[in-house]
């Protein structure tokens, strides 16, 4: 065999180079993308229009590389992915994903548990406060009616007032003087139908008391509540305190005298004056 392949023509070679060439062209090429068999010219991808190179081509979107910029006020946080809040449909940050993080609009308030319970209990208690306090004041009332009906004939024995008054129209009370007055307080009697202002008037006068009353001045003499402390409208008759429902007078009982600013409408320390 050696020796013919020595022996052999330059034909013989060309022809056996031909039928190789032949052969390499047409062996099979298995592509790495689509699994198909094809020849040496249309084994590459592109040449034989590779399905699996549509696909990718096909998967990769314009936006890829889009960015998603955070709703969140002030914030300039911007993430690769969507980041949505399922409540308001907005896209934010990492950092503000969840609803109370970016105060989401659509954000529900959770009611603080037992908080019927609590209201109850709240007015339960507020309710059992009122009554105690009617009831204080209830007793309070009762007490001090029944202290004045019994001040009332020592008052009536020593009180000062306008002898000319029918008996049927006069009202008693010891009067408690401003705190700067030497003498700490003095009875005497007025007329139920007078009005606040005239009470005080003849009560500074019968105490020897400084009345600037009629004049443009930063302190007024008022007439004041020996419970409540209110200071008395100068225009109200003293009738109508006598039959005052939540806080009245009592002939026989307690008043003071005293010197407020213009714009004080009530003395905050009554028992000091009575101590």
């Amino acid at each position: 065999m050696a020796w013919r392949w020595a022996f052999a023509t330059v034909g013989d070679v060309a022809e056996f180079s031909r039928q190789s060439s032949d052969f390499i062209y047409f062996l099979p090429f298995v592509c790495d993308g689509c699994s198909g068999v094809f020849c040496l010219q249309h084994r590459s991808r592109d040449a034989h229009g590779c399905s699996e190179v549509n696909i990718r081509n096909n998967s990769v979107k314009p936006d890829q590389h889009r960015s998603y910029p955070c709703s969140y006020k002030d914030c300039n946080g911007k993430e690769l992915l969507p980041v949505l809040c399922p409540y308001c449909e907005k896209h934010f940050c990492l950092r503000h994903r969840h609803q109370s993080d970016h105060e989401c609009e659509k954000l529900d308030t959770p009611k603080p548990r037992m908080a019927a319970t609590q209201q109850l209990v709240k007015h339960i208690i507020d309710s059992k406060k009122n009554e105690e306090a009617k009831s204080k004041k209830r007793k309070g009332a009762k007490n001090s009616e029944t202290a004045a009906k019994v001040a009332l004939m020592k008052l009536k024995m020593h009180a000062c007032g306008d002898k000319s008054l029918p008996q049927t129209e006069r009202i008693y009370f010891q009067v408690f003087l401003p705190k700067e007055n030497k003498e700490k307080s003095k009875p005497m009697f007025f007329c139920s139908k007078w009005s606040i202002g005239k009470v005080v008037d003849f009560a500074a006068s019968l105490a020897s008391l400084k009345n600037d009353n009629n004049k443009s001045t930063s302190q007024k003499l008022r007439l004041c509540h020996s419970a409540s402390g209110e200071a008395l409208p100068f225009e109200d008759t003293l009738e109508t305190w006598l039959s005052d429902k939540d806080y009245p007078l009592y002939n026989g009982g307690n008043i003071i005298l005293e010197y407020l600013d213009n714009d004080v409408l009530f003395i905050e320390d009554t028992e000091s004056y009575f101590s």
